[in-house]
């Protein structure tokens, strides 16, 4: 099979981790967030992506940052279950349940359970940055 040249396949080699994306920081600066890590599996390992693909786990007890942007992006739920917030209220998820975030939406992805809570996120690549919410 003959891929194009800027197309690219990443296998998956099991336990949620695919061959050569790294294990990183969930974000680069400090913050509320605890026990989540990601993964780019699309993104600068691709020429010009318009779309980034990450994975994100959560560990017990863990949590991403509440947070808003003005871009959308989707949530497919791969792995355990968790909880996330859409601006004021909660809301359970499992496995292969499906959020689209709309832009300017307050949310906060939570894992209280045992097992780890790992997700999928598509974005566009060109994004702009989080805001934190305090206490929100």
């Amino acid at each position: 099979m003959v891929v194009p040249s800027n197309s690219k396949i990443i296998r998956h080699s099991g336990q949620y981790r695919w061959r050569g994306i790294k294990k990183k920081r969930y974000k680069i600066v400090n913050g509320d967030w605890l026990n989540i890590s990601r993964h780019v599996i699309v993104g600068d390992n691709v020429t010009n992506p318009s779309m980034h693909l990450r994975y994100f786990e959560i560990q017990k007890g863990g949590k991403s940052s509440l947070e808003y942007h003005r871009h959308e992006h989707i949530v497919v739920c791969i792995r355990g279950q968790g909880f996330i917030r859409l601006g004021k209220k909660r809301y359970p998820l499992r496995n292969l349940d499906v959020v689209y975030i709309s832009p300017k939406t307050i949310h906060q992805l939570t894992n209280p359970y045992d097992e780890p809570f790992g997700f999928l996120c598509i974005v566009k690549s060109k994004r702009d940055k989080p805001i934190l919410v305090k206490n929100g």
